[in-house]
């Protein structure tokens, strides 16, 4: 039984570099194991809450509105063509962005079977309310991991 356990840890431990292995270049800022997680969650719960823009086209679309939030760009898509304008979009827009390292994983977090090239994490929702103590928490969260992503940005830079 622990041999068992033993095969798929380091099966676990292959699809984890192949995911590493596949990630372009310019995907900087990545984020770590930790930080990772901490967004992927971030992520699913916008997801819940109706607070998410998912794909390319809607993402471009409310960083051109004014919408404010943290965006998330998956390190691994091909060709890389297809995102490399989204970055500089941020910047100017001073919208806080962090690669992770695959788009199933954030396909996943944001509540769709389709991979998703990114994502962006609004505060409130576009259409209807949210509740005081929903929108609060989902608030503090962001800013959280929007702190995190600064340090990240300033260790590289």
């Amino acid at each position: 039984m622990g041999s068992d356990s033993e095969s798929e840890r380091t099966a676990q431990k292959e699809r984890e570099k192949k995911k590493y292995l596949a990630i372009a270049p310019i995907a900087k800022p990545l984020a770590g194991k930790k930080l990772s997680k901490r967004t992927l969650k971030l992520v699913r719960r916008a997801a819940e809450h109706k607070c998410l823009k998912r794909g390319v086209k809607e993402v471009v679309k409310s960083i051109r509105r004014g919408n404010k939030g943290i965006c998330v760009i998956a390190g691994n898509i091909s060709p890389i063509d297809v995102i490399t304008h989204v970055p500089i979009l941020c910047e100017e827009a001073n919208i806080p962005y962090v690669y992770v390292p695959s788009k199933e994983d954030l396909a996943n977090a944001g509540a769709t079977k389709r991979p998703t090239c990114c994502v962006l994490v609004l505060t409130k929702p576009t259409k209807g309310e949210l509740g005081q103590e929903e929108q609060e928490k989902l608030k503090g969260e962001c800013d959280q991991v929007a702190s995190e992503l600064s340090e990240l940005a300033n260790t590289m830079f």
